[in-house]
C-alpha cells in the first residue's frame, strides 16, 4: 500500500487520509512516497481502454487503500456521456500552416466547460463516499481564479455530507464565470468575494488550513489543486491523450510526445510531470503562462519571485492571473530528491523575502531532465492565435488554450506530436473571442442568459477574522 508524506517531512497516511486532509498539518503538500512505474506491457494493455476504464487503472495506482472494483465503480458513475459528452475527452488535429503534429486535447466538455471538471467530478464522488462511510461532515474551503470554483460547486452541490466555501477575487473573473458560481442556490454552497487578486484568496485559505485547531473544529478540507485527489485524476487524461494521438499520428507505442499546458497554479502541468515519472513517454512539458509570468521566469533563471496584488496583472486569460503557484512546491520537492529540509528552507525564505533562488549548478540538470520548458504569451498573441486557429481550422478556442498553442508551437518538433491542453470552452470568455473573431459561438441551452440570473454571495472585508466568523456561522460540523 502506498503511503503519503508531506513535502516538509511529516508522514500522513493513506490516499483517503490525504484526500480528507488536503494541506498537511506542517504546511506542506501531500505526495505519495513513490510512484508506480508503468511498463511497456501495461501501457499496451491500457492503450485501447475507454476513459472510465483507463481512469480506474491510473487512479488505482494512487488509491491503494481502496479496492480496484470500488474505484472502477466510481469512475463509471462519474465519467459518463451525460456529463462529458460522447467522447468524454476529444482529440482534434489542428493546422498552423506548418508541418503537422499539433493536436488539441479536449478536456473541457464537463458540466462547467473547463478542464477542472475532469478531476472535480471524481473528487466530489470520492469525498461523498468516504464521508458517508465514516459518518463525517466536511466543510470545503477553496479559492478560485475562475474555473476551480464553479467546477467544485457543481461537483459538490446537493451532497449532504459536504459544504463548500469558495473564495473568489472581486471583479477579476469573466461575467460568465461569476454567474456560474453566484447564481447557485443550494444551501451547501457559499460564495465569498474577496478584495484583491486570487492570491489574496489563496492566502486566506492557507492561513485557515494552517490554524490546526480551527481546521479540526470546523472540519475544514480542500478541493484546490493542493488536494492530491485533483492531481491523481488529472494524470488520467495525459495517458488517454497520449494513446489517442499515437493512433491519429500513426505512431507506435513508446513513441515520445510533448504536451503544452496553460499554467497558473502549476497543478495541471504537475499532473503531466507525474505521468512522465510513471513512465509515460513524454519528451517535453511546455509550460505556457500569460503576462503574469513568474513560472516562466523561474524556468529561465532559477529565481522564483511572487508578485504582490498590485503587480498581478488583470489579463484576457484571467484564470492564470496568479502570482503564487501553490503546486510548485511539489515539483521542487521532486527535483531536490525529496529533501524536505531544503523545501522547508526555501518556503521559509519565500515567506520572508517573497522570493528564492535555487542552486543552478545543483538543479539545472534535474530541471532539464524534468522535461519542463516554458514561455509566456500576451493579449495580442492570444488574439492572433484565436484568429489564426479559426481561419485555418474553423475551430474556436478560448484565450487560455490560445496561450498554450502559441507557446507550444514554438517547441513543436518534427516527428514529435505536440498535444495542447484545452483548458476551457470559448463560451466562458466571450469578450475576448468577440474581439478576435467578431462573433461568439452559440451557447448550449442551460447557459443562455446566465448573466441575468440573480446572484447570491457574501462580500468579505478580506480579513481572516471576518472569514472565520462567516464559516463559524454557516459551517456544518460533526
Amino acid at each position: 500500500m502506498i503511503e503519503y508524506e508531506s513535502t516538509r517531512g511529516r508522514a500522513s497516511g493513506t490516499f483517503t487520509d490525504a484526500i480528507l486532509e488536503g494541506l498537511a498539518s506542517d504546511g506542506g503538500l501531500l505526495v505519495p512516497k513513490n510512484y508506480e512505474m508503468i511498463s511497456k506491457e501495461r501501457l499496451a494493455e491500457w492503450q485501447d481502454l475507454s476513459y472510465p476504464d483507463l481512469a480506474c487503472e491510473v487512479i488505482a495506482c494512487f488509491a491503494t487503500d481502496l479496492s480496484k472494483d470500488r474505484v472502477r465503480e466510481m469512475c463509471h458513475e462519474v465519467y459518463t456521456k451525460s456529463k462529458f459528452g460522447k467522447d468524454i475527452v476529444s482529440v482534434k488535429t489542428v493546422n498552423l500552416n506548418r508541418k503537422g503534429g499539433l493536436y488539441i486535447l479536449g478536456v473541457s466538455n464537463g458540466p462547467t466547460l473547463a478542464f477542472k471538471d475532469m478531476a472535480m467530478q471524481f473528487l466530489g464522488k470520492l469525498f461523498d463516499e468516504i464521508l458517508r462511510e465514516r459518518g463525517l461532515k466536511l466543510n470545503i474551503l477553496g479559492a478560485t481564479s475562475g474555473d476551480t470554483g464553479s467546477a467544485a460547486e457543481y461537483a459538490m452541490m446537493g451532497r449532504g455530507s459536504i459544504s463548500v466555501f469558495m473564495l473568489s477575487p472581486k471583479d477579476r473573473m469573466s461575467e460568465f464565470q461569476k454567474s456560474q458560481m453566484y447564481s447557485l442556490r443550494e444551501k451547501n454552497i457559499h460564495n465569498i468575494v474577496v478584495p484583491g487578486s486570487f492570491d489574496n484568496c489563496q492566502d486566506l485559505v492557507k492561513d485557515i488550513s494552517n490554524d490546526l485547531r480551527f481546521k479540526k473544529t470546523y472540519s475544514i478540507g480542500s478541493v484546490n489543486s493542493i488536494n492530491w485527489g485533483r492531481i491523481s485524476a488529472q494524470v488520467v487524461y495525459y495517458f488517454f491523450g497520449y494513446f489517442r494521438v499515437l493512433q491519429k499520428a500513426n505512431k507506435s507505442l513508446m513513441h515520445p510526445v510533448s504536451f503544452a499546458v496553460p499554467s497558473g497554479n502549476f497543478g495541471n502541468i504537475l499532473s503531466g510531470f507525474v505521468a512522465k515519472e510513471m513512465g509515460l513517454p513524454i519528451k517535453n512539458l511546455v509550460l505556457a503562462t500569460n503576462e503574469n509570468n513568474i513560472l516562466d521566469d523561474f524556468f529561465k533563471s532559477g529565481v522564483y519571485r511572487v508578485r504582490n496584488p498590485k503587480e498581478t496583472l488583470i489579463t484576457s486569460s484571467p484564470s492564470m492571473d496568479i502570482s503564487k503557484a501553490s503546486n510548485f512546491e511539489r515539483f521542487i520537492y521532486e527535483i531536490s530528491d525529496r529533501d524536505s529540509n531544503y523545501v522547508s528552507f526555501l518556503w521559509n525564505e519565500l515567506t520572508e523575502k517573497q522570493s528564492f533562488t535555487i542552486d543552478k549548478n545543483k538543479f539545472q540538470k534535474l530541471i532539464k531532465e524534468s522535461g519542463i520548458v516554458s514561455g509566456s504569451s500576451n493579449h495580442n498573441n492570444r488574439i492572433n492565435t484565436i484568429r489564426k486557429i479559426y481561419e485555418l481550422n474553423e475551430l474556436v478556442i478560448d484565450p487560455h488554450t490560445a496561450d498554450g498553442i502559441y507557446i507550444g508551437d514554438k517547441y513543436l518538433e518534427e516527428n514529435c506530436p505536440m498535444i495542447c491542453l484545452e483548458t476551457a470552452l470559448p463560451t466562458k470568455f466571450e469578450e475576448t473571442v468577440q474581439e478576435a473573431l467578431g462573433f461568439v459561438p452559440e451557447r448550449i441551452d442551460c447557459f443562455k442568459n446566465i448573466e441575468e440570473r440573480a446572484r447570491r454571495f457574501y462580500e468579505t472585508d478580506g480579513t481572516i477574522s471576518d472569514l472565520k466568523n462567516y464559516i463559524i456561522k454557516n459551517a456544518d460540523i460533526n
